[in-house]
Parts: C-alpha cells; structure tokens; sequence
C-alpha cells in the first residue's frame, strides 16, 4: 500500500480534517508533527520542554485516523529547518506523496494536475489508489501554452482511469497552473500534484503554499517525482 507523508505543526494546534483522515484511509499515514523552537533555543531544549505535550496530542491523531479505518504512525521531530527535515523524511519512509492539511468534509471530486513536466502515470496510479472503490469523482485538469495542447494528454489519463471505473472529467486551459487550478477549483474538495508542476515548486514550503490553501480551502496532496522519492 502507498504511503503519504501529513506534516503538522502540532504544537500550534494543527489538525487533520475528518473528511481528509476519511479520504487517506486507503493509503498507510505517517503523520510528521513537528516543532520549530526560536532560534536561541535548541532542537534538544525543545523537546525536553514540549516533547510529552507534542506525543500527547499525535497519539490522539492516530487514533483518530485508525478510527476511520486507515493505518497511520507517527514521527515527532523538533527542527530549526522545517523544509529539509520534510524533504528528509518523505525519503526515509518512502513516502508517494506529502499532504498539505486543510479543511474539508466529505470529500467527493478530486482536482488532479497533470500540468507541465510531472510523471503523469505516478498521479494516475496514486489517484487510483487513492480513490480505490469509492464514489469519489476525478477531473483531470492539463494546463499549456494552448488549451488543445493538454487535450491528447488528457484523454489517454481519462481512458486510463475510467477502465478502473473511475468517473472522470478533463477540464484543458492555457496560461498559469496556478491561475488554471483556483480558476477550477470550485466544487471539488482536494487538490493532487504533481511534485513538478509549473509555478509550484514551492507548493510545500514557501509562500505559495498559504495561496493555494486560501483559495482551494481543502488539502493538497503533492505526488513526489520518482526521482525525488528514491533520490538517496
């Protein structure tokens, strides 16, 4: 089974969504709680500080995931380099993708990105997997210079995940990939990436991040490149 990486900030009283533990419970979980102490304080200071606090609250979360029906564990780690020990981790345990929270209910359409240079089988096989058996619809959205350049791309995914008995839909625009998904994103309840994705290299880590999650308001799974993923 995939496995996904969930950072949390769980000291500042981060969460995962009912619907988000609910839409993961096909895939094994491994939440990151992590704490980045004040630059006077170190890692080692922090822990020994809030270490109990921070274990505490995991638990409650795994639980809660198990709850649902999926599988999860925990890491807890206390960094001054959030970035790094994400990217560090994601490879430790293998992780297919790494899922920025957000807060959702049910979720029942998916927005999937298949633009600019990203291993669009990789997304395919993590959505399937992801939706499994369940009534949970999927568009398919390619991004270009031209709209009719995504739409030969766009089939061939839509043919491959409707033979699995996925209800799917393709949606082909031009211009930005950012523009194109807050442009699309009404009506679906999660987002998937690829790692790639034009303009949104720093989807996880930098300030595009806080733009996505304003405007989509639901999670944002990541598909790591394959490169990525076994880049040791």
């Amino acid at each position: 089974m995939l496995r996904v990486l969930v950072p949390l900030a769980v000291l500042k009283g981060e969460t995962v969504s009912p619907g988000l533990m609910k839409l993961l419970s096909t895939l094994d979980v491994t939440v990151l709680g992590y704490y980045v102490p004040p630059d006077q304080t170190s890692a080692e200071q922090a822990r020994n500080q809030f270490g109990e606090r921070a274990k505490s609250s995991l638990d409650d979360i795994v639980q809660e995931f198990q709850q649902t029906g999926g599988d999860a564990d925990y890491h807890l780690v206390f960094t001054h380099d959030r970035q790094q020990t994400i990217h560090r981790v994601a490879e430790e345990i293998d992780a297919r993708a790494i899922v920025t929270t957000g807060a959702t209910g049910n979720v029942d359409r998916l927005l999937v990105s298949l633009s600019g240079n990203v291993d669009v089988e990789r997304i395919l096989s993590f959505v399937s997997e992801l939706v499994a058996e369940r009534e949970i619809g999927v568009t398919l959205l390619a991004v270009s210079s031209r709209a009719e350049d995504g739409e030969s791309r766009l089939k061939n995914a839509a043919s491959r995940l409707s033979s699995e008995g996925l209800d799917v839909e393709t949606v082909a625009k031009a211009g930005s990939a950012f523009d194109a998904i807050t442009g699309t994103i009404e009506g679906h309840d999660a987002v998937v990436l690829g790692e790639k994705a034009p303009s949104l290299t720093s989807l996880i880590f930098g300030d595009e991040t806080d733009r996505i999650a304003s405007t989509t308001v639901g999670p944002v799974l990541v598909v790591r490149s394959k490169r990525t993923a076994h880049s040791r």
